[in-house]
């Protein structure tokens, strides 16, 4: 869009930089004085970008970068102009102090349908007057995000829901309003599709709180996220009421949601996604959400009382599953007898992550032989995965893309079969296997082209000779310094195959402690020595 003719007729030394696209290097005497071709008269002096229609100018607006926006907005007063009528998104600092320049900001954005208001913990935030003067200049916002607002209280929610009547999405975090709030936006958004909810104070007033929902956006809501909720349950009566609900998130809050979730599914329901991490929740829970005979994901993650049980009873009606994410936090309540289950009954899986869960080879070699669609999966800390059952992966799982495997006890042997198997595979990830060396990755490499393989062993071992190298002194202590700082990056890295996997302990983490504190003890050693033989030549 008239990049190209801009950098032809651009000299560094010219002053004149809006050129006519006619122009040629060829047709250039020199420098400081550019003639258009032969046949074409143009004036100099006339500002081309004027014949744009300002519709086209925020067309090509849009298609640029925030930073690009904020330099094409300073070229002249009609960009500025147009640029600011043409942005529908704005992310802005919500601390107090900006309470002043609201009037200006949303008289030059006066067409924002997406905004996120921000505040970080030390600052105090904007309050109810700013948050009502927002909803009265952007009444056609569609998405709002609130982080950090503690000052806004439940008169500017009432304020904001009367003014904004569009509201699809709204999200708030570490915000003071309570229920009356919440309320009074349920009950004026008509279009209201997605609520996400995390650590709400102003609801956590036990046994005493007011119940939220199910107001006038229980008719349209498709997704609701709870997360890190003193009082959760109060939600229950929007989530309840909520029939065309699809998504249901419930991460880290407290109390028994058995009872809610069976009280959810003794309707019809057309739930197709849920989450359900850190909560108190059993088979009970599973066997009621095995009625949402339309799921499809299903992430299940550090939820100690559930077992086979409930992971069978969903494989056994769930059958359009295809996306399932179990974290068994290593109590060795699910195991085989639920992913033998899985497999026979969910055909159409195309994701599948575990971690810490110990499989047999009997329940991966099922799951291999049946989920035929099986694109990308992830083994995290299993003690019972080694080179059998890699292998019998590799043989099987003809449509896998992606793999991670991570703490498992794998080794050369195991990677070596994946030179030939799995014939779609892309990407391998392998990490904490001390089993597995670089030198296989390189020999993978060079055997398949086209894969990825992500070796973490690739980072360490430089590092590792360097320190066995090393004999001490000041050498010494720079060396256990960078292996140091490497072990605990690497152990921070909790990778999969691009697959969204939750953090977890593993099963290596005895062997992983004792290396660190080996290496802290070199570093504490090297540090005595230096600092001792510093001693001596200063006494000298």
């Amino acid at each position: 869009m008239g990049q190209t003719a801009s950098m032809q007729g651009y000299s560094p030394g010219s002053s004149n930089h809006i050129l006519h696209p006619n122009f040629t290097q060829e047709s250039r005497s020199d420098d400081s004085n550019p003639r258009p071709a032969v046949g074409v008269s143009v004036d100099p002096q006339h500002d081309h970008t004027f014949e744009i229609p300002d519709d086209c100018l925020a067309i090509i607006f849009q298609s640029l970068s925030s930073g690009d926006r904020k330099r094409c907005s300073m070229v002249c007063r009609r960009w500025l102009v147009v640029e600011g009528q043409s942005r529908s998104r704005l992310s802005l600092n919500a601390g107090n102090e900006v309470s002043t320049h609201l009037p200006v900001m949303f008289t030059r954005f006066d067409s924002v349908t997406k905004l996120a208001l921000r505040c970080d913990r030390k600052s105090v935030s904007i309050n109810d007057d700013a948050l009502t003067l927002i909803s009265l200049r952007c009444r056609k916002l569609t998405r709002l995000k609130l982080r950090g607002c503690r000052e806004i209280s439940d008169q500017g929610m009432l304020a904001l829901a009367q003014n904004c009547k569009y509201l699809r999405k709204f999200s708030c975090g570490s915000c003071m309003f309570g229920a009356k709030g919440m309320n009074a936006l349920l009950d004026n958004s008509y279009s209201l599709e997605e609520l996400s909810v995390k650590r709400l104070r102003g609801i956590n007033d036990g046994f005493t709180a007011e119940v939220i929902g199910p107001g006038v956006a229980a008719l349209s809501l498709k997704s609701i996220t709870l997360k890190e909720l003193y009082n959760g349950h109060c939600f229950g009566p929007l989530i309840i009421g909520s029939k065309n609900l699809k998504t249901l998130k419930i991460l880290r809050c407290l109390g028994d949601w058995d009872t809610l979730l069976e009280t959810i599914t003794k309707r019809k329901n057309c739930l197709t996604e849920i989450h359900l991490e850190r909560l108190q929740v059993s088979d009970l829970g599973l066997i009621a959400i095995s009625k949402c005979p339309d799921l499809e994901i299903l992430h299940l993650v550090k939820a100690p009382d559930c077992s086979n049980d409930g992971i069978s009873a969903i494989a056994e009606t769930c059958k359009l599953l295809r996306k399932l994410h179990i974290d068994g936090w290593r109590t060795n309540r699910i195991g085989d007898e639920g992913l033998i289950s899985i497999a026979k009954n969910c055909v159409n899986l195309v994701e599948l992550v575990l971690i810490g869960v110990n499989p047999s080879s009997v329940s991966l070699m099922a799951m291999a032989s049946n989920c035929q669609k099986l694109e990308r999966l992830a083994l995290c800390g299993s003690e019972t995965i080694g080179d059998p059952e890699i292998s019998c992966i590799a043989a099987k799982c003809m449509a896998l893309k992606k793999l991670c495997i991570k703490g498992c006890r794998v080794t050369d042997t195991g990677i070596e079969a994946f030179a030939f198997g799995c014939p779609n595979l892309v990407k391998i990830k392998v990490k904490k296997c001390k089993g597995v060396t670089s030198e296989v990755a390189d020999w993978l490499r060079a055997r398949r082209v086209s894969l990825a393989v992500n070796l973490d062993a690739d980072e360490i071992e430089p590092e590792a000779m360097e320190v066995s190298a090393s004999d001490g002194g000041s050498h010494g202590v720079v060396s256990s310094s960078i292996i140091n700082v490497t072990v605990t990056s690497v152990g921070a890295n909790v990778a999969a195959a691009d697959i969204d996997t939750p953090s977890t302990s593993y099963g290596g983490r005895s062997s992983s402690r004792s290396r660190f504190s080996l290496l802290a003890g070199r570093t504490l050693v090297a540090s005595a020595f230096q600092r001792l033989s510093i001693g001596n030549s200063t006494n000298l």
